[in-house]
């Protein structure tokens, strides 16, 4: 498949060749036919990643700020490092998809394989949707009007919020896609309406559609055109389809709004808002959030939790199948919108076209490529690649965030061998493998296990995929590096254990390593090798920082995730065992109490340990401190002496003969030195971390995270 995108960086807009994405449940595939450029929100985009670094940090203030608190607790060149991989970042361009139905997901009903569709799915040949995303497309309906039907749905949401009656006078401001759209729906509802534009273009389609217009680039006063259209009286409501910097179009809507008129933002503007003119007229403001309820719940675009119809009428697929309607019954025409047409082997050309012709609206991409040349699972980034059959030849499954920041840079690092990267989309996989030097870049993951030119794995997904992916590559007798946790549940790690012991039935077999990269950090190893001298009893105190993260985000699902606490607090957990070097024999643990306005309280929480050796030590995992105050602190108490380490950047010694600091330029977390020890281990045939306390660790930190919820 092949797929549009956007350098932030750059700018630039590339057409990738990818593998097809996975099917999974609860979705479609969809072979693309025709997709539309969004002119305002794709312009948009592809200006911001043209400009230059100085005007993307004015345009985002709120992301400087957490930069310079990032700058304060991680310092500079890790912070320059992280902004610089997010910037690094393709993004998929594209929401306006209709093509026809390839695969059908477990679970998915209402449609089949051969129904034409309209969904949001991004400029490819080949999408995967979710069913509540997509809307089936009468026959009378042809793939080019279909392709606005996403873009029409947004301006649908924005009148559904301003609730029109039949004769009512209403404003549209901002003549472009979305607003023109939102004129023909408004005449569709039975209201008079005015359009208001600079570009005398647009606002003559406007005046075909049935609205009067107003220029204020001729000199027209758009308040006095309110007035004078609403018969003096004021409009019963504004639509703003605009995108400026400006408030002028809120500021312009409230004064020719009559009393208790209702403003709803769709567009994007400035909003510095004058409390008199709203404050007079009891003026209601909304903002629209795209195109209907659903948008940004997971429960519904990613689980495909409908909502109930009598509860909530219109959500994002009945908006689609609402417009659906009105094309088919002729109430809503598009033909006069289209302005461009690009075969989609043309993408970079009809984007350029874009940001040099602002009158264009209707864009549209035409697909017409062989369907032989969707469905290829497999795609070959190095041909040229060879490797040592008697080092580790890695196969990567995962390239999300951390993977492609942090864990495939420290195997590079290592000299590892890369192989095949399997992701579930194939974009990132492609995009990171080829940065990496992969050979190849799949999305299956079966056909990777079986090759037998590959001996590890490192597995970077999702939590509740781990131990499931663990036992089938230890089952396909590979060595395995996953990242943490390695389970979420008790049966989870049962299996694990199981498939470990059946591969080393025999007495050998694979490596098993999770990444728990703190106790390689060059200053916990420093720690570990003082602390090795003290023969009493050594007590702990390890903080957490952690910050909150939202309770829709899928790391707080406990059967996704698996809660922030085996996710997250397990890398503590795993550095005190390794610090005392003793095994665990105790737990204690409480976590915040119920309380209304705090949704998620187990990532609150003290964790108390005792070891065989004696010793103890308290981990406190806080997601409600301060971004400033720095991330994770680590302080050993023993015989007299203290260790205190901050961020992994600052190690300080108090009463240690001989040692009173060792600080760092940079934050280390121990990721290379964990990917170099990992890769060593396979080669000498000994254990990076020794198994029995990877299974501790799970176990115990499973354990700790039921106590705290049946609290």
């Amino acid at each position: 498949m092949r797929q549009v995108l956007q350098l932030l960086d750059s700018g630039e807009t590339l057409l990738c060749s990818a593998p097809t994405p996975f099917q999974s449940s609860g979705s479609l595939l969809i072979s693309t036919r025709q997709t539309l450029i969004s002119a305002g929100t794709e312009r948009m985009l592809v200006d911001f990643g043209k400009a230059s670094l100085l005007k993307k940090a004015r345009q985002q203030p709120d992301k400087v700020k957490m930069v310079l608190e990032k700058v304060q607790t991680d310092g500079l060149m890790t912070t320059i490092e992280a902004v610089q991989s997010k910037l690094a970042q393709p993004l998929p361009l594209g929401y306006c998809n209709v093509g026809v139905v390839a695969e059908v997901g477990k679970g998915v009903e209402g449609f089949q394989i051969g129904d034409r569709v309209v969904s949001n799915g991004p400029h490819a040949d080949v999408v995967k949707v979710s069913k509540n995303l997509c809307a089936r497309i009468p026959d009378n309906v042809d793939d080019e009007s279909a392709s606005f039907v996403v873009v029409a749905s947004i301006g649908l949401q924005g009148i559904r919020l301003a609730q029109p009656t039949l004769g009512e006078a209403f404003v549209v401001t901002g003549a472009g896609l979305i607003g023109l759209l939102t004129v023909q729906l408004l005449r569709a509802h039975g209201c008079r309406v005015l359009a208001i534009d600079f570009d005398e273009s647009k606002l003559e389609l406007a005046r075909q559609f049935g609205a009067v217009t107003c220029n204020p680039g001729k000199g027209e006063d758009p308040v006095a055109a309110g007035m004078t259209f609403s018969r003096g009286q004021g409009v019963d409501g504004v639509i703003i389809t605009a995108s400026t910097k400006a408030s002028d179009p809120v500021t312009q809507a409230a004064r020719m709004s009559r009393k208790r008129g209702r403003i709803i933002l769709v567009g994007v503007t400035g909003l510095e808002l004058n409390r008199s003119d709203f404050y007079e007229k009891e003026l209601t403001f909304q903002v629209s959030c795209s195109y209907g309820p659903g948008r940004y719940d997971p429960a519904y675009e990613e689980k495909g939790q409908d909502y109930p119809l009598g509860f909530v009428r219109w959500t994002e697929q009945r908006n689609f199948e609402a417009v659906l309607d009105m094309l088919a019954c002729g109430q809503l025409d598009v033909k006069p919108l289209i302005t461009h047409r690009f075969a989609f082997e043309d993408a970079p050309q009809a984007y350029q076209t874009l940001t040099e012709d602002k009158s264009g609206l209707g864009i549209l991409l035409e697909y017409r490529s062989d369907v032989a040349e969707r469905t290829i699972r497999q795609v070959t980034l190095n041909s040229s690649a060879s490797f040592n059959a008697q080092r580790p030849v890695m196969g990567f499954i995962g390239a999300g965030n951390y993977a492609s920041r942090m864990l495939i840079p420290a195997f590079k690092a290592s000299g590892a061998q890369f192989h095949t990267i399997v992701t579930a989309g194939g974009i990132n996989g492609v995009i990171h493998g080829e940065k990496a030097g992969f050979a190849e870049a799949s999305t299956d993951m079966g056909a990777m296990l079986a090759n037998p030119t590959i001996n590890t794995v490192a597995i970077v997904t999702q939590h509740d995929t781990h131990a499931r992916f663990v036992g089938l590559a230890l089952q396909a007798g590979k060595h395995v590096f996953v990242e943490k946790p390695l389970a979420i549940a008790h049966a989870e790690l049962d299996e694990v254990q199981t498939a470990y012991n059946e591969a080393h039935a025999s007495g050998s077999g694979p490596q098993l390593m999770v990444g728990f990269n703190r106790r390689f950090s060059p200053q916990v190893q420093k720690m570990k090798a003082l602390l090795q001298a003290v023969k009493e009893p050594k007590s702990f105190i390890m903080t957490m920082n952690a910050g909150a993260i939202p309770a829709s985000h899928w790391t707080q699902d406990n059967a996704v995730g698996g809660g922030r606490i085996i996710g997250e607090a397990c890398h503590f957990i795993d550095l005190m065992r390794f610090l005392t070097g003793s095994k665990i024999v105790s737990i204690q643990a409480r976590r915040m109490g119920d309380t209304p306005g705090v949704e998620i309280t187990e990532d609150k929480a003290s964790i108390t340990l005792g070891f065989e050796d004696g010793s103890f030590g308290t981990i406190l995992y806080l997601a409600n401190g301060a971004a400033s105050f720095p991330k994770e602190r680590v302080e050993v108490f023993a015989a007299g002496r203290v260790l205190q380490l901050d961020n992994f950047r600052k190690l300080k010694g108090f009463g240690w003969p001989g040692f009173s600091k060792l600080n760092l330029w940079k934050q280390d977390k121990g990721q290379n030195a964990c990917a170099a020890t990992f890769l060593e281990a396979i080669e000498q045939g000994t254990a990076a971390i020794p198994v029995d306390e990877i299974f501790e660790v799970a176990r115990v930190t499973i354990e700790v995270a039921e106590l705290l919820r049946n609290q």
